[in-house]
This record gives structure tokens, sequence and C-alpha cells, in this order.
């Protein structure tokens, strides 16, 4: 089945400030960022490991959107020195963070019985602590604040299991989990937490990481017999961060149409 033509903007976000994490590159983090600016918010600020691409991204997005509030600042979300500056720069440059979305992630193919301790606690630090680090840092503000968004990308497989990705599943049902829990202590505070559950969406560093008779066999699976489009997945990350969803949280929405 062919792709659906890609959306306009509708003006979901505008008026708002977003902060994304891991949104450097061709995946969905920097498609949620080019959506965001797309969506009128009124400033962004990127955050990515790759300073090189980062600074990229944000001049491209600067281009295709119009927006010229685009900020960039590195950061590895195991650091959690790099996180607190972030979550202060990102306060400062945007005058304050309406909307966060943790993006960043770490994947990899292992069998458990081959799987080190190294690699199960850098896929875990990456994309659950990780996530934890960029709430637990930026929580505290929009409680001042008395409002705010956050969006966490989790995975299908947090559901669903799948050879070769006990770390990343595990790390990826953690995010789920805390989601739900942290959503409970924000909601007193006037604070929305969810989530969106992508099963496969190509992008480049995808096809690099992954086999691709595994991706296409993933893929023929899907109900439309096809991958996600990476913008697919971030226009519900737009619908998430935005006041239509004002009386969901603590949610978990799958961009999945897989069939187990």
């Amino acid at each position: 089945m062919t792709t659906p033509d890609y959306v306009p903007g509708h003006g979901l976000l505008r008026g708002k400030s977003v902060l994304i994490t891991a949104a450097a590159g061709a995946g969905i983090g920097y498609s949620a960022a080019l959506r965001a600016a797309e969506e009128g918010c009124r400033a962004l600020m990127i955050s990515d490991i790759h300073e090189g691409r980062l600074a990229e991204a944000a001049a491209r997005i600067r281009e295709a959107s119009g927006l010229q509030a685009v900020y960039s600042q590195p950061c590895n979300v195991t650091d959690e020195a790099q996180v607190q500056a972030l979550v202060a720069a990102a306060e400062r440059d945007l005058g304050g963070v309406d909307v966060l979305i943790n993006n960043a992630g770490l994947g990899g193919s292992r069998l458990l019985v081959e799987m080190s301790d190294e690699e199960w606690h850098r896929v875990l630090d990456v994309t659950l602590t990780g996530t934890m680090r960029m709430t637990r840092a930026m929580l505290p503000k929009m409680i001042e604040r008395a409002r705010g968004v956050i969006v966490n990308n989790a995975s299908v497989l947090g559901w669903r299991a799948q050879k070769e990705q006990s770390h990343y599943a595990a790390a990826k049902a953690g995010v789920m989990a805390l989601t739900r829990c942290a959503a409970v202590e924000a909601a007193e505070h006037g604070i929305r937490i969810n989530a969106v559950s992508p099963s496969i969406a190509l992008h480049d560093f995808l096809k690099k990481s992954a086999p691709r008779e595994l991706l296409d066999q993933l893929a023929s699976r899907e109900a439309f017999g096809r991958a996600a489009e990476v913008w697919e997945v971030a226009n519900v990350m737009m619908f998430l961060a935005s006041d239509y969803s004002s009386y969901m949280t603590g949610e978990v929405l799958s961009v999945s149409s897989q069939r187990a």
C-alpha cells in the first residue's frame, strides 16, 4: 500500500515551546522537531549526542519551517550533569518549556545467553534511565508553573516478544511503566505524561542497524503491508503534546497495526 500524503500543520502547538531529545539525523526525533515547528510552536530546542549533526538539523528545521527560534544543545542523557545543563538551557532560551519529548533510546540485537552486562546496562541506561533523568529534571520546572506536557517514546516491544531484543524490550516496557507512574504523580500539578508506542518506522539509522530481510519481514506483518513513516509517529506525538489530548495522561498509544 502506498504511503499517505504528508499532513500539513494545523497549529496544534501554537504558542508553545518544545524540547526534544535525540533529534538530530533522520529518525522520529528529528521528524517530531520539524512537525512541532510546522504545528506553530513559538520556540524549539533540540538535543543529541552528535554535535555536528545537531547543528545541521537545527539549520534544516529553520529553513524548512520558517521558525527562527530553533536552538540546539548537545546532551548525553546518561550523564546527569548534561541533563541538568540541557534543562537549564531550554528553560532560559525558550522562556520555559511547555512540552518535553523524550525520544532518546538505544537498541541492538543480541541473544540473551550471549548478552554481556555492559550491553544490557547501556541499553537500559539510555532508553529507560535517560527518560527518567530528563523527566526528573523537567518536572520541578513544570510543577512551578502548574502546567506542562511530557511525551515519551516507547515501543510495541514493551508489550510483545522478539528474539534478540530482551534488553530493548525490557527498557521500553520500563518506559511504559514510568510513564504511568510519573503521570499519576504529575497530574495533581496539572501536568500530563503520555507515551507513543511505534512498531516499525523506517529511517536511515534503523536501516543500518538491522538486516534488510528482518525489516521487510516485520513490515510485511503490518496491516498496511508497510512500515510507518517517521512523521506518522511524530503526528501522534503532536496530538499528545497538544491541548486536543487534555484529558489523557498515563496512556501509551500504539502507533502500530502490527499483528502478533
